[in-house]
């Protein structure tokens, strides 16, 4: 397979030295590297990386605003870049903004190079990475923001349901089952054993979860199904990193 083509962004070079390093001698391929927002746009659309790999703040243009320009102004023929977001998770509210942006997913900069690896893998093959911890933290904060999360979405109120007026019921009952166990995590293949589908019939269910909502991808999934029906433990901040993803596309 060929190599998954990346693009690093972030204001601190030790920062970049050590990503071109940690990915040194993988099946990854760094093609570029960017200091600010700005320069993360022209190089994306210069390059044309599989995966971007963006830290959130940094002066001037915020990895968040570079995403929304990445991804709305893509000027090129065929699939938009994956944006990966590198964060603290210390200021909830550029998280949650990355995600309005379209970001694909969310990394600690601590995290190993193992799971960087990984990650990268998930994104470029048109998945959704989120630690289930992460997930929480942002559903716990919902209720305080004012724009809606996902702008071609229902924006629902946490604790709704899926009553006359609930986002979900647009969903078969079929596909209401996936979208909670896409909450919970699951992938394709566990997703598939726990309803008796094969992985194909559960890949198809989640395109069309994600055609009838309007949304991009498994977190915004995982965001609206746990904003709508949240969890008994949604305020608990525990548990292990895991990703949304799946063993195809969506």
């Amino acid at each position: 397979m060929a190599a998954v083509r990346v693009l690093t962004v972030d204001d601190q070079e030790l920062v970049r030295t050590a990503l071109r390093a940690m990915l040194r001698r993988t099946a990854v391929e760094v093609v570029g590297e960017a200091a600010d927002g700005e320069r993360a746009v022209e190089a994306a659309f210069a390059l044309r990386p599989d995966v971007v790999l963006m830290d959130v703040r940094m002066p001037g243009m915020t990895g968040v605003e570079a995403t929304r320009r990445i991804l709305d102004g893509w000027p090129h023929p065929g699939p938009r870049p994956r944006v990966l977001m590198l964060t603290t998770f210390d200021l909830d509210e550029y998280v949650h903004a990355a995600l309005r942006a379209g970001a694909s997913g969310f990394l600690l900069k601590n995290t190993t190079p193992q799971a960087l690896v990984e990650a990268i893998g998930v994104v470029a093959a048109g998945e959704a990475m989120l630690a289930p911890t992460v997930t929480r933290r942002l559903i716990r904060a919902f209720s305080d923001l004012p724009p809606p999360l996902l702008p071609r979405a229902p924006s629902p109120a946490p604790g709704t349901g899926t009553g006359a007026d609930g986002p979900l019921d647009a969903l078969t009952a079929r596909e209401r089952e996936v979208a909670r166990l896409v909450a919970q995590g699951l992938s394709n293949a566990r997703i598939a054993a726990v309803l008796g589908l094969t992985q194909t019939g559960v890949k198809s269910t989640v395109n069309r979860i994600l055609t009838r909502l309007g949304l991009e991808n498994r977190v915004q999934i995982a965001v609206l199904v746990l904003t709508t029906e949240p969890p008994e433990d949604a305020t608990e901040t525990t548990g292990t990193t895991d990703s949304l993803h799946g063993e195809g596309s969506s």
